[in-house]
């Protein structure tokens, strides 16, 4: 009995030869391609080139299991970048031109040897493709991956038109880790959303799948909402250096999360309390908990700002903001912050961290906190981010937790590559693109399990950047290589290997016109 795998291979071949007259195709003799030389970044898990190619061009569909839930939106979205990209169109589950000569098909199956829901396998042959998945998810992974395989410049002397060459073999792969993050802190500097949409497509590109928002600080609020409107209107006002901050509206945000899971990626809403709070303190006064007279501040210190922990009112106006931003964020996660809380008493600070995640779980979220939130008693199901504590990730993982990696020394993307760099902050490390590829997370912090940990996350703060140029800068190459460590198993990476895969990544950096760091330690080809 054929496998499902087979028989879905035929399926497709059987409808490539129904709607094109194969007696009439002019025969193509492809040159040898390679599918192990592509640099695809992250790694695959295993790699079977067999020494052919599929020729893409204007002839090629895209069909995809339509009882499938995503399949189809999977399929389109591969046919928007094609056509952005390649300047033709390739119809999605539409086409009856007898012209076709070759076919992509996204299939639903449950045969994959992984059991991530992001696993998939691409089945590359001269005249089809067959990416295989269980999940819309683990086909927009795979797609991405087929993206990476499309050459630069097409082939123009194989066929009457350009003809782009995809190595034929075969990709099994799957994620390492389930949680592949980057953060943006939108709150020391405001960022647009077209700014943040650019940065989650090239997030989606390298198989990311959350991107954290840091949404509040001491300089700006930057969430609408309804029920206390001074939050925007006086603390959306300001940012660091005095120029005029910006928010998101409730419809605004809506749209990026909506954007963002278009690209299977999560948005995780941070509010960050109960320090880091001298815009909503600015915004209702009742919320202070220092003691101190209140203005706008534009600097970048940190710990100077609190809640008032033993205040009901605090805990109703938080009860309001993590309602109505909890009801149009689909995430299962709401990121409370509670970092560098140095104004707070420790029982104060104990106290709130406790009553706030009763708020959060209120609401039907999971709460995550920074590695201090595990000097509190909370609940197994809270996720710990540990960036500078290790000892607080250990008591977290003893409780249950489970840990998100984000060391400040290895993974923060707002730390500068060298005494070179123009932009960023050397308080815990220069991280040259070397050190920031050459650490396992799951080895990071000694006695952490790798059952504990839930992923990595690359923070960027915005103490030094204020457009998408300057996080550019900071963000790439860096950000290409942490997509690789939350991916790829460490085993597979390498970094001389990954160094000349990186180089492979300039087309695609020049095409949507990164700023990406051109650090010396990489040859770029120049």
């Amino acid at each position: 009995m054929k496998s499902t795998i087979v028989k879905t291979l035929m399926v497709c071949i059987g409808l490539v030869t129904a709607l094109a007259c194969t007696d009439q195709k002019k025969e193509i003799n492809y040159p040898k391609t390679d599918l192990a030389q592509v640099a695809l970044i992250p790694k695959p898990l295993k790699v079977v080139p067999t020494n052919s190619a599929f020729g893409l061009d204007n002839k090629t569909v895209i069909f995809t299991n339509q009882n499938a839930k995503g399949f189809k939106e999977v399929g389109e979205f591969l046919a928007t970048k094609i056509a952005s990209r390649l300047k033709f169109t390739v119809p999605v589950n539409t086409s009856t031109d007898e012209s076709v000569e070759r076919i992509i098909y996204i299939n639903q199956t449950d045969t994959l040897a992984s059991d991530s829901p992001e696993a998939y396998q691409l089945y590359i042959k001269n005249d089809s493709v067959l990416l295989n998945a269980r999940t819309a998810a683990g086909a927009f992974r795979g797609i991405q991956t087929l993206r990476q395989l499309i050459p630069e410049h097409s082939n123009d002397t194989l066929a009457e038109q350009p003809m782009w060459l995809i190595p034929t073999g075969k990709i099994s792969d799957a994620p390492n880790f389930e949680y592949r993050g980057a953060m943006l802190d939108v709150a020391r500097h405001f960022f647009t959303v077209e700014e943040v949409k650019k940065y989650i497509d090239i997030l989606a590109y390298y198989k990311y799948n959350a991107f954290h928002m840091h949404l509040t600080d001491d300089q700006g609020w930057r969430i609408e909402i309804k029920s206390w409107p001074k939050l925007t209107e006086v603390g959306g006002k300001t940012e660091v250096g005095g120029e005029e901050g910006g928010f998101y509206t409730q419809d605004e945000f809506k749209d990026l999360v909506a954007y963002a899971a278009e690209r299977h990626i999560q948005i995780i809403p941070e509010v960050d309390m109960p320090g880091h709070t001298n815009a909503a303190s600015l915004s209702y006064p009742i919320l202070n908990g220092n003691g101190k007279a209140l203005k706008p501040y534009t600097g970048t210190r940190v710990g100077f700002s609190t809640f008032d922990a033993k205040k009901d009112t605090v805990y109703a106006f938080l009860d309001d903001v993590i309602r109505e931003i909890a009801a149009i964020s689909p995430s299962p996660y709401f990121h409370i912050g509670g970092d560098e809380s140095h104004a707070t008493k420790k029982n104060d600070y104990i106290l709130f961290v406790e009553k706030v995640e009763k708020l959060v779980q209120k609401h039907g979220k999971t709460m995550v906190g920074w590695n201090e939130i595990s000097q509190a008693k909370i609940d197994p199901s809270s996720v710990n981010q540990f960036w500078n504590e290790p000892h607080n990730a250990l008591v977290a993982a003893e409780n249950g937790n489970k840990i998100i990696m984000s060391p400040a020394k290895k993974a923060y993307l707002d730390m500068k590559y060298d005494t070179l760099s123009k932009h960023g902050l050397n308080w815990a490390a220069y991280i040259p693109v070397n050190d920031a590829y050459n650490w396992d997370p799951e080895t990071y912090v000694e006695g952490l399990s790798k059952e504990s940990i839930l992923g990595i996350e690359a923070p960027l703060w915005s103490e030094t950047i204020s457009n998408s140029f300057e996080l550019e800068y900071l963000a790439f190459p860096r950000a290409i290589g942490y997509a690789e460590l939350g991916w790829t198993p460490a085993a597979q990476r390498d970094w001389a290997d990954y160094k000349n895969r990186l180089v492979g990544q300039v087309p695609y950096m020049n095409y949507m016109d990164i700023n990406f760091y051109r650090t010396n330690l990489i040859d770029w080809g120049d």
